[in-house]
């Protein structure tokens, strides 16, 4: 019986990285296509995101079958929890890259090409992301951690991005319109950043039974020990 159990775990896992890559992936089509002003791109992410929905499914049905046939308890509740948390997450991510890849397409030609910053975010990103997952799979709450103090990092790069933006806008109110439509973008980007550190404290869940408090420090789940 444990021998199934520990097999269906993998799956798991496989699964859980297998979608970490198609959002991954989604992200850096992303940034490739505002770079590039590629809209062909963009709506092949549009597209894609049904595998992502797709895949959320799939571990979704995982997970009820392990609670339901084989009545986890304690340390492996929490795996089967955190899993079921984390995919909501990477789905929203997924959301997030479609909503970025549909303003690409609407969006007309721009003379704005300050897009180190935002490319940079997505670098991060994308690091985040991996490492979450990677973290969840061999159970490394210090990579977890670290995942987390890198979101001031994003939060840093969108700063920037906003101010500048914002300055353009000043400078040039008759684009003002186009020029919020990449602030959009980079919001969405924050966004994103703060689901992958959600996913970084669901991991740490996961590991130790212990919830994120209102105050940011982290508070033991007696439920579930």
């Amino acid at each position: 019986m444990r021998d199934k159990y520990n097999e269906e775990l993998r799956l798991l896992n496989d699964n859980l990285t297998c979608m970490g890559k198609l959002i991954e992936n989604a992200i850096e089509m992303a940034v490739n296509s505002l770079i590039n002003k590629d809209s062909k791109v963009a709506e092949e992410i549009i597209i894609h995101d049904d595998e992502i929905d797709s895949k959320e499914k799939e571990i979704e049905t995982l997970c009820m079958k392990l609670l339901m046939q084989q009545q986890p308890i304690a340390g492996d509740l929490r795996i089967i929890a955190a899993a079921l948390k984390m995919v909501t997450d990477m789905e929203r991510i997924g959301d997030h890259a479609s909503d970025i890849a549909e303003l690409i397409i609407q969006m007309p030609d721009s003379s704005y090409n300050n897009l180190e910053h935002i490319r940079q975010m997505s670098v991060e990103i994308v690091s985040m992301l991996h490492q979450s997952i990677d973290a969840y799979v061999t159970k490394d709450i210090s990579k977890a951690m670290s995942v987390i103090a890198h979101d001031d990092l994003v939060d840093d790069l969108f700063t920037f991005v906003k101010k500048d933006l914002i300055k353009q806008i000043h400078e040039n109110a008759e684009k003002g319109e186009q020029i919020a439509d990449y602030l959009m973008i980079a919001k969405y980007y924050e966004r994103i950043g703060d689901h992958a550190t959600n996913i970084a404290e669901w991991v740490i869940f996961s590991i130790t039974g212990r919830l994120k408090g209102k105050n940011g420090d982290y508070l033991r789940d007696d439920k579930t020990e």
